[in-house]
Order: C-alpha cells, then sequence, then structure tokens
C-alpha cells in the first residue's frame, strides 16, 4: 500500500472549523430560516429543533468558517526523517486562508505535489475550497478539481484508503490510532469542543495543538500503512 507514492511531495493537513456565528440567536432572521431549511433532515431524525441542531454548525461551510490550519510534511535531514509542522490560525478566516493559499501556490503548485488528511475528501478538501470562494479568494491548484477526473486529482485519503472499497465503512483517526498502537490525538479536547475553546476560552494555542496531533496523527497511520516505524517524537518540529 501507498509504495508507489513520493511523500516528500505530500502536504499532510487538518483543518478545525467553528461556527461562524456561536449561537443560533446570533444570526440574522435570513440565516436562521436558511439553517432550519438546511438541517431539516437532521431535525426530524433527532427530533431537535433548529435551536438544538445548531451544535453541528461548524461542520457546515455555509454556516461556519476555519479556524485553523496544520500543515505537516516529512522530509530527511542528517539521515533521520522528521515531521515539520506549521499552522495558520486566528480569528480572520480570511487572513489565515490566504497564508494556507500563499503556501500552496508558492510550494506545491505542481502536478506532483499532493494533499493528505483523514476523510480529506469528504471534508477538510471541499470546506477548505468553499471557504476560499466565500472569502473572495482564487483557488489553488491543489483544490480546483473543477472538471478533473478522478485520477488526475492530487487528494489522498487516510480514511478512504482504510475502507479497501467499502463505500459504506466509516472509521475514525482515534480508532485507527488505537488498533495501529499510535499515540491518540485526543487526548486533551475533541472536535466538539473546539468551538467553545474558540468563543469562550480563546484558546487558540489549544486549537493548534489539537490541529497539529491529528496532522501528525494521520502521518503516522500512512507510516504504519507502509509498515514503516513512526517518527520518534524528537523530530517532530513545530515551526
Amino acid at each position: 500500500m501507498l509504495h508507489n507514492v513520493d511523500f516528500s511531495k505530500v502536504l499532510f493537513l487538518d483543518i478545525e472549523t467553528v461556527p461562524e456565528y456561536y449561537k443560533f440567536d446570533e444570526l440574522s432572521e435570513r440565516g436562521k430560516e436558511l439553517w432550519t431549511k438546511k438541517t431539516r433532515f437532521l431535525q426530524e431524525r433527532e427530533d431537535k429543533t433548529p435551536d438544538e441542531i445548531y451544535e453541528k454548525a461548524g461542520i457546515y461551510s455555509e454556516f461556519a468558517k476555519v479556524a485553523c490550519i496544520s500543515v505537516g510534511m516529512l522530509i530527511q535531514k542528517d539521515g533521520e526523517t522528521q515531521i515539520r509542522l506549521k499552522s495558520f490560525a486566528g480569528e480572520d478566516e480570511k487572513t489565515l486562508l490566504k497564508e494556507f493559499n500563499n503556501l500552496l501556490n508558492t510550494h506545491y503548485n505542481h502536478d506532483s505535489y499532493s494533499l493528505c488528511a483523514h476523510n480529506g475528501k469528504e471534508f477538510d478538501f471541499p470546506f477548505l475550497g468553499r471557504r476560499m470562494l466565500i472569502k473572495g479568494l482564487k483557488l489553488p491548484k491543489l483544490l480546483n478539481i473543477a472538471g478533473k477526473k478522478p485520477w488526475e486529482i492530487n487528494h489522498l485519503d487516510t480514511m478512504e484508503l482504510w475502507k479497501f472499497g467499502d463505500y459504506k465503512h466509516y472509521t475514525s483517526l482515534e480508532l485507527l490510532t488505537y488498533i495501529f498502537n499510535i499515540p491518540t490525538p485526543k487526548d486533551d479536547i475533541d472536535g466538539s469542543q473546539v468551538a467553545s475553546v474558540f468563543y469562550e476560552e480563546k484558546d487558540i494555542d489549544r486549537i493548534i495543538t489539537y490541529c497539529e496531533k491529528d496532522v501528525i496523527a494521520t502521518i503516522q497511520l500512512v507510516q504504519r500503512y507502509k509498515g514503516e516505524e513512526l517518527v520518534h517524537e524528537d523530530f517532530i518540529i513545530s515551526t
């Protein structure tokens, strides 16, 4: 598995998202109406009101924003494999998206490069693309996939790889780290707590740490898929 992939040309990533407005009552009347329409099925399935179901707003790109993008790269230095990490985070979504966009356009603007994330094809990659368009940014090459054939899209997804063609099979990153004996990235907060950490605690550093742990776990999962030893923690560097 993955033996033909040059991982020196893969950018691993994870994003953390939060509702654009922390509480349902903060939405405009039009926003409330559209949220109600958007989530009608969920309301019926879970027997909840639009206000109650708003706790899930952070996963909908039309009602949420990116609070953090963390990226990781596998590099060789002095005979050792290292993981280099970098994060873009803060309250100004357009600024962090622009910085991430600049990274892709400057260093990953070639057909030989790929993006990799866990459940990235269903969440991270489309979410980033939609939010960039909403913020008036031109899509970078690696996210501009309109009109491309599936084999022309340079996106890797560690969850899809684990499916082995089973389209109904969802497996969380947390579970995969458990079965492959990888340190869990969920030892502090989980995705359901990110919004409160962002809006109430205003602790963006805590969110960055959480996001970077998911990137590390995704890289380590790929190493397990390839039957390799994990990068030693002394060689995991955040810049």
